[in-house]
């Protein structure tokens, strides 16, 4: 079949296009930059040039396609406060794109949303693709957005579109170019035991893993349908712990109290305000004592179980910064290393 892939040269996308041309299928790809295809240089691909605010572009990278992949997105929110950004590229685009599929015909959409979609239970129950989002939008707003274009898409179901939503958790793995969750590896490599915790948790899993998913949705994934994709649920203690293991450093010793998170976040804000840029913005700190946990039985039974398990991710994750130079033996590191 032939597919169009929207955030192609990005984490996720970029792995689901290695995947896609190794199944056999014809790969178009929408793409901004060109410099950003080198990395698919090795691959004989079909590409669009265009953005998701291109009307025009995006019906003319639909026509001919059978399969979209709709995986563009702003993802990190946390480097900026840009949120008319946030709004026009996860919510309009979306509309964009999924009227240019309609358009031109496509027999099923894959939407990339996101787990923070999933509205968090209380303690360190797991939530599943019937709990809803639960925060107050102004506290989460990438996640408001992500919910707002899985209404978009919802829209175009009840119109008879054939649309399947997938919704990964933390994504980790080897080609994190931006440094998505691959912040959590650089940082604990970079300060290793003094790396602080707070007392909630998350659930993750490997980029190779959700690419997968991806394809198995094709012809597995259930149209209307929602699916988490995780692998595992970790306390952050037990998370850094991995994480420490896997950069061979001590793991972090120091936990922030539950009560400090507010005022921390609240500095953030403020640190914001004054156009100083922080390593996390506030609704990640205030999230900080919360176990946001998931239930991937229902993505398990129907597209298939993860492959891959967290230890092996996290080393194949540290060993690619490692050879791309995000991590670098400096005096820093080893002052840490010798207290």
């Amino acid at each position: 079949m032939k597919v169009l892939v929207t955030g192609a040269t990005g984490f996720v996308g970029s792995h689901l296009v290695r995947a896609l041309a190794q199944a056999g299928h014809t790969v178009r790809v929408l793409y901004r930059s060109g410099s950003k295809l080198r990395q698919f240089a090795d691959l004989d691909l079909e590409t669009a040039q265009g953005t998701l605010a291109d009307s025009a572009a995006l019906e003319a990278a639909c026509a001919g396609c059978d399969i979209l992949f709709h995986v563009a997105a702003k993802a990190d929110y946390w480097k900026d406060d840009d949120r008319a950004a946030l709004w026009q590229i996860n919510v309009e685009g979306t509309r964009n794109i999924l009227s240019a599929a309609k358009a031109a015909g496509l027999r099923r959409v894959i939407f990339t949303s996101s787990a923070s979609t999933i509205g968090i239970r209380p303690g360190t129950e797991l939530a599943d693709e019937s709990d809803a989002f639960n925060l107050p939008p102004e506290r989460f707003y990438y996640a408001y957005t992500k919910l707002k274009a899985e209404e978009a898409a919802a829209e175009f179901a009840a119109d008879g579109m054939d649309i399947v939503t997938l919704n990964p958790a933390v994504i980790i793995g080897p080609g994190d170019l931006n440094a998505i969750s691959g912040s959590f590896i650089i940082e604990t490599a970079r300060y290793q035991w003094l790396v602080p915790m707070s007392s909630g948790g998350l659930s993750v899993i490997d980029v190779r893993d959700v690419a997968r998913a991806h394809l198995n949705a094709i012809e597995r994934g259930a149209s209307g349908q929602r699916y988490i994709l995780t692998a595992a649920n970790l306390s952050y203690h037990e998370w850094f712990g991995l994480i420490a293991a896997a950069c061979e450093v001590r793991p972090p010793l120091f936990s922030t109290p539950d009560w400090l998170l507010e005022p921390i976040a609240r500095g953030i804000d403020a640190l914001r305000r004054l156009g100083l840029q922080t390593p996390m913005d506030a609704d990640q700190t205030r999230l900080g004592s919360a176990h946001v946990y998931l239930d991937g039985g229902k993505a398990r039974r129907e597209l298939g179980p993860p492959e891959i398990d967290i230890e092996t991710s996290l080393r194949d994750t540290y060993q690619w910064y490692r050879r791309q130079g995000y991590i670098k033996p400096s005096l820093l590191t080893r002052l840490i290393g010798l207290l």
